[in-house]
This record gives structure tokens, C-alpha cells and sequence, in this order.
């Protein structure tokens, strides 16, 4: 069935809803069923009627003077002010208190069912059985108190049957220090209610989190141009469809990319064969051409040669970038390589600084990584030589090997950190022709080192200077 999110949302919740109220009616319906100490939350008054047993033994038969005490020993362990008081509104002990007249209509009301009196209005009918001991409970204003009357029998000296009378607990707790009301149950029963709910929400939101989640990495790698990644498609609602844009954009994108790079390989290579013929028609020229005339065949000569630059690192661009499943990576011993590729790209040795650990190996196909790191050497030999020495370091972290090309120069703004691999991307300061760039050497980098499996980012240096990290495995 295919829901809207919003529905399948609506109908967890009611779900949750119908879940709880089975769970509270269950517990209620069972909890009469359960052991006295087990029910608390049908029996709240359990505690003060306990109490009011215990006082009703302990002031039978004992003079009001005694039963005064009694009280204030009851108090003084309870935080609450007991009252003993005859059912006609007589006060037999404990402190002077005004009744609310809601109590006082209790104090004098007959027993529950008790029959009507027989005979006259005024013949005194016989007392009825006692009921047994019950909890009612009352609240005032002004000030806010709470109160418990409970219903208990009285015994004075020589008298055989009991007076009927109450005892009345008053404080200004509402839960009475756990007399009237102990929350303790209700706050275990709460957060069970809560730990069940979020029993029941976990597989709905996980499955939500998990796609969700997968359509994070699948972007970030979307990002980093793998478009092999693909989102699963399995769910029937808004984030399904998701998924399924995501895909399709990833296979649109792919597209896009391969052939673009199949473009530029393509027509530089068509490029090639008319630029090597105008270079080799230039050198003619140039022999032949008058003295005066020669400048501008200088500057034709200049542009043509850039033009070449361009051709061959489009064509080395594309070619990093096609087939890349089929290159066959190998082991190689890391130190060789780079101290081949320093040799060949840079002019004064003196200022590299070679720290690599002769038995340190990577995987990669070595025509790319030498390709990467010639464009990384030239970069910061071009814009960073002069400032100080360039330093190579590499360093294995568990199964990866870590390349750090460093130099000493100005750096780059923050901002275009981030855009340094992309194409034909170039700082404002280095679009003069004098400075030869043509915003293709670290997006080749990038390329190459991505066909190793590998990955690569630049950081600044502090104080100043520019690191280009390469990651590839061991």
C-alpha cells in the first residue's frame, strides 16, 4: 500500500495511542487482582488507613489526655496533624482545628446503606454494624489544605459497644508525605507507559533514520563523483521517491560526466594533429620571415604553445578519468617513485625534503601516481619555491598510507580550499598568462588519485604555506 509519510506518521501515533490505553486498562484491570502490596495505584488510602487501625488500638479505652499524646506522637512521625473526633461533631482529641463544613456534613452523615431508622423520627434506632475502615478525602482553601477522614471505632472505659467516630488527618501536602497519595507508583507507571511508547516508535523511526542515512553517504559520495553508488528504493512513500530521484540523478550524472571527459579526450585529440602542424609551419616561418617581422611570429608562436598546454592536459584529464574500474593496481614501494618524480620536476633539489620510510608501500598504478605527484610538485615549486623548502612526508594510519606534499608559500583563502580540485578552477592572482596555469593540474590529481581508489584534499599550513594530503591503501 502506498502512504503518504504524513500518514503513516498519523497512524503510528494513533497506533500508539490505541497501544497505551490497552496497557493502562490491562494494568488497572489486573492490578485488583494482584497482592495488596502490589497495588498501590487502586489502593492509595491503603497507608492512612493502616494508620488509622494502628491509632484505633492504640486509643481504646484510654482517656482523652492519653489519646492526645498519642496523636502528637503520630504527628510528630507522620509531618501531619491528626484530629479524633466523634461522628455527632464532637472533638475528642488532638488540635483545634475549624472543620470545613464538607467535613463536618461527612462526620454526622449515617454509615453507606444504612437502612432508615424504624419506629418514631425521634426514637433512637440501634447502631448499625461498623463499616469497615474508609478513606474519604476533602480540600480547602484559604488556606489550601487536604484532608483524610477515616471512619474507626472509639472505646471508652467500661463501655462494651464502640462510639462511632473519625479520625481526621490534615496537612497542607497534597500527597500527605505518602499518607494520601504516593506518587512513586504513578511515576514508575508513567515511565513505563513512556519506555513501551518508545519501544513501539524505535522500528518506525530507525527505518526512517536508516534511509535517511543512507541517502547522506549516498549525496557525499555523489559529491565526490562516484556514481556507482545506488540508494535502495524499497519504501512506498516520500523518502522512497527520494531515493529513486536520488538514483536517477546519479545515473543522469554519471552520464553527464563520462561524457564530458569522452568530449574533451576526443576533441583534444582531434586538436592535437592541426596545433602540432601550426607549430611545426611556425618554425618554418620564423627562418624565413624578415627580422622586423619576427615578433609577431613570437606572439603567434606563444599562443599556439598554450594552446598545446591546454590540448595535452585536457587529453590527460579525460584519460585519467575514463575506465577507471579496469586499471590493475599494484604494491609498490612508495620512496622510489617520489624520489623519481623529484628529480624529474623539480629544478633545485637542494629544496625538497624527502621523509619517507623506505619499506612503506601503497597500492596504485604507478603511471597515475606519478602523474599526481608531478602536478602537485610543479604547483608548489611554480607559486611556492622561492618561500622555503617543500617537504614530502608519508606515514601509515592501520590499513592506509598518508601522502603530505607541504610547501612554504602564501597559502590559498579559505574559501577556495574546497574548490582547488575542481576544473579549470584558478585563484584570481594566477590568471596572468606569465604564471602558465591552466586550472587543470590538481583537478588531474584528483582524478588519478581517485583511479588508485584513493583520496586527496588540501589544507593551509600555519603559519603560512599549503598541504596537499593523498590517502591511498597499504
Amino acid at each position: 500500500m502506498r502512504l503518504s509519510l504524513f500518514t503513516k506518521i498519523l497512524l503510528w501515533f494513533f497506533l500508539n495511542l490505541l497501544v497505551l490505553t490497552g496497557a493502562v486498562f490491562l494494568f488497572l484491570n489486573f492490578n485488583q487482582q494482584l497482592p495488596q502490596v502490589f497495588r498501590a495505584f487502586n489502593e492509595s488510602s491503603n497507608a492512612i488507613r493502616a494508620i488509622a487501625q494502628l491509632i484505633s488500638v492504640e486509643v481504646r479505652e484510654k482517656s482523652n489526655e492519653e489519646r492526645e499524646q498519642i496523636l502528637q506522637r503520630y504527628a510528630q512521625a507522620y509531618q501531619i496533624d491528626f484530629l479524633l473526633y466523634t461522628n455527632e461533631g464532637e472533638k475528642v482529641a488532638g488540635k483545634d482545628l475549624t472543620l470545613p463544613p464538607d467535613i463536618l456534613a461527612h462526620l454526622v452523615s449515617p454509615p453507606p446503606n444504612l437502612p432508615p431508622a424504624p419506629g418514631n423520627a425521634g426514637e433512637r434506632r440501634p447502631l448499625p454494624p461498623l463499616p469497615p475502615f474508609q478513606a474519604m478525602k476533602f480540600q480547602s482553601d484559604n488556606p489550601r489544605l487536604y484532608w483524610a477522614v477515616v471512619r474507626i471505632p472509639l472505646f471508652e472505659k467500661g463501655q462494651t459497644e464502640p462510639t462511632r467516630a473519625s479520625l481526621i488527618a490534615v496537612t497542607d501536602v497534597r500527597a500527605g508525605h505518602g499518607l494520601f497519595y504516593d506518587p512513586v507508583p504513578w511515576v514508575w507507571f508513567g515511565l513505563g507507559l513512556f519506555l513501551l511508547s518508545i519501544l513501539l516508535w524505535i522500528p518506525f523511526v530507525r527505518s526512517l533514520t536508516i534511509s535517511i542515512r543512507q541517502m547522506t553517504n549516498a549525496t557525499e559520495q555523489i559529491a565526490e563523483e562516484n556514481f556507482a553508488v545506488r540508494v535502495a528504493e524499497n519504501r512506498h512513500d516520500e523518502i522512497g521517491r527520494l531515493g529513486a530521484a536520488i538514483n536517477h540523478l546519479t545515473v543522469r550524472l554519471s552520464g553527464f560526466v563520462t561524457g564530458q571527459k569522452r568530449f574533451l579526450g576526443d576533441i583534444s585529440h582531434e586538436l592535437n594533429s592541426p596545433l602540432a602542424r601550426m607549430q611545426f609551419a611556425l618554425s618554418i616561418l620564423e627562418d624565413r620571415v624578415e627580422m622586423s617581422q619576427r615578433g609577431y611570429v613570437a606572439d603567434v608562436q606563444e599562443e599556439v604553445n598554450l594552446m598545446a598546454k591546454l590540448v595535452n592536459e585536457l587529453l590527460a584529464y579525460s584519460k585519467a578519468g575514463m575506465k577507471q574500474a579496469e586499471i590493475s593496481l599494484t604494491k609498490m614501494l612508495l620512496l622510489p617513485i617520489v624520489a623519481q618524480t623529484v628529480v624529474r620536476e623539480i629544478t633545485n633539489k637542494d629544496g625538497v625534503a624527502i621523509a619517507i620510510p623506505e619499506n612503506l608501500a601503497v597500492l596504485a598504478q604507478p603511471e597515475l601516481l606519478s602523474r599526481a605527484l608531478a602536478n602537485i610538485l610543479r604547483n608548489a615549486d611554480r607559486y611556492a619555491g622561492n618561500a622555503g623548502a617543500i617537504t614530502i612526508t608519508a606515514h601509515r594510519e592501520k590499513n592506509h598510507v598518508q601522502i603530505i606534499i607541504a610547501d612554504s608559500g602564501p597559502g590559498v583563502p579559505e574559501e577556495s580550499v574546497s574548490k582547488l580540485f575542481d576544473p579549470f578552477y584558478r585563484l584570481a592572482t594566477d590568471r596572468a598568462r606569465a604564471s602558465g596555469g591552466t586550472g587543470l593540474g590538481l583537478a588531474i590529481v584528483k582524478t588519478c588519485v581517485e583511479s588508485c581508489q584513493g583520496t586527496v584534499s588540501a589544507r593551509n599550513r600555519q603559519p603560512s604555506g599549503l598541504e596537499i594530503i593523498i590517502t591511498l591503501k597499504a
